[in-house]
């Protein structure tokens, strides 16, 4: 296709950041509209960097995403929200068309991740079928790292970049004004079909409680569970944005949305906990890139969890220098059953090259004390990364033993979209080409995933991911005390399959056979193509 000449921001757009409630933009549409947001199927999700039993067994988290906008739209605007979530119910995408003919949209808006994109741009063409007249919104990460590749899709109408809640609302309350829409920061679209106007990156939002809450009640809640759920029922928080960590294989250090670290008030975090309380649901991994950042807010909403005699089960993600023995106690006693913790490595060596600011001493005097208030431990270790050498390999799995965690992720590492170590793999040539803006411009199925192939090939990262997931897991004492911990026999049964499928799993794992796949495409969990039918 051929590039489309792009107005800049600098020449189209104002540079007074608009916010709710501002002079510069109606805040009220002229007119009610119909408003459906769609998380799409899954059937071609780029995930072979992990293998088949993770996929298989993780189950579904609610689209936060939507939810959280749906949940915007509804407290600062009177326009009819719907959401479709095709994911747990296993749509194929002819029952998706079903279910669009039974709806009316004016403008659908749809969540673009870049390992989603294949499934993303089939739902875009199978709603400009079903609604040729309703306008196509993208928002999420893909979009602003490749903008001009994104609305080059003749289907799409409008790219939301950056943290997208005030600008959509900006667009529906002036979707009849065209004129207004260069002066709305955060806007990708095209003019008279030969110009592409971009207006920038969208002010990212300071007053995270203003944004209110995710509108959960517009979707089953118990469509939702996960393996590592102590409940049936399980959802997603989030109660910050931003990550004052620098590391090399994450793309928030280098990406265009600048935002520094930005928390919700305790107050309105125990409000959503209570929400989803009288929903029915008991558990939320709260997904933060690092929820302890500042201690202080934490201890403020343990305050307030026990004030208001809230009782809720909360897991986070958390950076090993921003742990104490006092803050893990008290996170213990307000709810808190699980952190997470990125180790990813072995040895610190290996943790200087990724920037990851950490010590094994610390990794270890921080999962011990952890365990010692009798909290779950989970680990995350990423293989095959810059420089590593199958010795560093060995050192992270000897370490993720010694650690002795309840939970440990091992993946392939994969130099994602907008990272540093991306940007050196294309500059040393250990990335011969720019493979995910190829992808951007013609995502398509049998796409690969790009690995780090400086010290070992695609198959032998396979074959010791297999090694990694084996050596942890099946230790009799590992699956003992995991049993022991079990109390719920819904919990029983995930871990059960789960735990069976780490004996038989193997380097090329396939999930079924690819001659059964029309029979069983709703009950498809994908994976990466090399995975699915090599």
């Amino acid at each position: 296709m051929p590039s489309l000449p792009v107005i800049s921001e600098s020449s189209c757009c104002s540079t007074k950041d608009s916010a709710p409630g501002s002079a510069e933009f109606a805040t009220t549409a002229s007119r009610r509209l119909r408003v459906l947001l769609i998380n799409p199927p899954r059937f071609s999700e780029l995930i072979g960097k992990n293998p088949a039993i993770v996929e298989k067994h993780r189950g579904f988290n609610p689209p936060l995403g939507i939810l959280s906008l749906a949940g915007y739209l509804e407290k600062h605007s009177n326009h009819h929200i719907e959401l479709i979530d095709a994911q747990p119910k296993q749509y194929t995408y002819s029952q998706l068309e079903e279910i669009l003919q039974d709806r009316r949209a004016d403008v659908v808006g749809i969540t673009a991740m870049t390992f989603t994109l294949i499934d993303v741009f089939k739902t875009v063409r199978l709603v400009k079928k079903v609604m040729p007249a309703a306008k196509i919104v993208l928002g999420g990460p893909h979009v602003h790292l490749y903008p001009e590749e994104s609305i080059r899709h003749p289907e799409v109408d409008f790219l939301v970049q950056g943290e997208g809640e005030v600008v959509f609302l900006q667009l529906l309350s002036n979707l009849d004004n065209a004129s207004a829409w260069q002066n709305m920061k955060g806007l990708v679209y095209r003019h008279e079909a030969d110009k592409i106007v971009n207006t920038g990156i969208a002010s990212s939002s300071e007053n995270l409680d203003d944004l209110g809450i995710p509108a959960r009640h517009l979707l089953n809640v118990r469509d939702y569970t996960s393996l590592l759920g102590r409940d049936n029922v399980i959802t997603t928080m989030f109660t910050s944005r931003g990550c004052p960590y620098r590391c090399t294989f994450c793309d928030r250090p280098y990406s265009p949305v600048l935002s520094g670290f930005r928390c919700r008030s305790a107050g309105h975090v125990a409000d959503e906990m209570e929400t989803c309380l009288a929903l029915g649901i008991n558990e939320a991994f709260i997904y933060d890139d690092t929820f302890t950042v500042r201690r202080d807010r934490v201890f403020e909403l343990c305050d307030e969890i026990d004030r208001r005699k809230i009782k809720f089960r909360w897991d986070v993600r958390a950076h090993v220098n921003t742990m104490t023995p006092d803050l893990l106690r008290r996170m213990k006693q307000a709810g808190c059953d699980r952190i997470h913790y990125g180790v990813e490595c072995g040895n610190d060596r290996m943790l200087k090259v990724i920037k990851k600011n950490a010590t094994i001493a610390k990794v270890r005097e921080v999962v011990a004390a952890t365990k010692a208030v009798n909290m779950e431990v989970l680990t995350y270790f990423i293989i095959g990364q810059q420089s590593e050498t199958a010795s560093d390999i060995a050192d992270s799995v000897r370490l993720a033993r010694e650690l002795d965690p309840n939970y440990v992720h091992f993946t392939i590492f994969c130099p994602y979209p907008g990272t540093e170590i991306y940007f050196k793999g294309l500059e040393s040539g250990v990335i011969k080409q720019d493979v995910w803006r190829e992808f951007a411009s013609n995502p398509h199925d049998g796409f690969e995933l790009p690995v780090w192939e400086e010290n070992f090939t695609r198959q032998e990262l396979r074959e010791m991911l297999v090694k990694c997931y084996k050596s942890f897991y099946l230790r009799p004492r590992y699956v003992a005390r995991s049993l022991l911990r079990i109390r719920r026999f819904g919990e029983l049964k995930r871990k059960l399959r789960a735990g069976l499928s780490v004996v038989t799993m193997s380097a090329n794992q396939k999930l079924y056979d690819p001659s059964d796949m029309a029979r069983r495409a709703r009950t498809l969990v994908p994976m990466a193509s090399y995975d699915m039918c090599s």
